[in-house]
């Protein structure tokens, strides 16, 4: 039994409150898996020095522009510049990006993540770790790259998207290329940002809206991604 459905089980016992010893063997539980889940990804990262990661919608299909655009920025990245690429290992843009490494026979891993509906692991991954939390999974998504480049996509991608750039704008990580493909899809979003939060409210300072740039040409994104300082050894 999973740690989320322990902790459920109890909820439902005539709604009563957890006891302090179940609520000790849920937290030893989660420290474990979230341990061992670390370990295995820093493992894997180890493995794959210089990478790309590329998030997005796991929900477009083959026949989707941005999934196409997805598999040929895979393809070159891992053809011209020999990076690995780096995603959630699931299906959609994830797909596209490993498809492309695949077929330029590159490398490419996935961190995938449980899920009460079973989310498939896409054929094209070289190697790839499953994760029970998002927490650690982002952990190791944004620990493992040299890039991020974001796709159109849902709640999930936001919540990607804004995470990353919350740790470069507190400096909890090193300023990193963050690129976003789709002006059609992101530039109301960036418009909404800077009139908002900028312009109306002052919550964020106007050098926090050069972290992220639109780029769509597959050229420019491959040349910002090859001037990217290396990670440091």
């Amino acid at each position: 039994m999973n740690i989320t459905n322990l902790f459920l089980k109890n909820q439902k016992r005539e709604n009563a409150p957890i006891t302090i010893a179940e609520l000790k063997k849920i937290i030893d539980k989660r420290m474990s898996v979230t341990t061992d889940e670390f370990k295995k990804g820093y493992k894997l990262i180890e493995k794959y020095p210089r990478s790309v990661s590329i998030l997005g919608s796991a929900r477009f299909k083959e026949d989707n522009e941005y999934y196409q655009m997805a598999k040929n920025l895979g393809y070159r990245i891992a053809k011209e510049l020999k990076y690995t690429i780096v995603t959630g290992g699931g299906p959609g843009i994830m797909e596209a990006a490993s498809r492309g490494a695949y077929e330029a026979r590159g490398k490419s891993i996935g961190f995938t993540i449980k899920l009460p509906k079973e989310q498939t692991i896409n054929k094209y991954v070289t190697e790839y770790v499953e994760f029970e939390y998002f927490f650690s999974r982002k952990t190791l998504l944004y620990f493992s790259a040299e890039s991020y480049v974001y796709f159109p996509g849902g709640f999930g991608t936001l919540d990607e998207f804004f995470e990353i750039i919350t740790l470069i704008q507190t400096e909890k990580i090193p300023k990193t290329p963050v690129i976003l493909v789709g002006r059609k899809f992101w530039g109301p979003l960036l418009h909404l940002i800077k009139e908002n939060l900028l312009e109306e409210n002052e919550t964020i300072n106007s050098e926090d809206t050069e972290i992220y740039k639109i780029v769509d040409s597959e050229d420019e994104i491959l040349e910002i991604i090859r001037k990217a300082p290396f990670r440091q050894e």
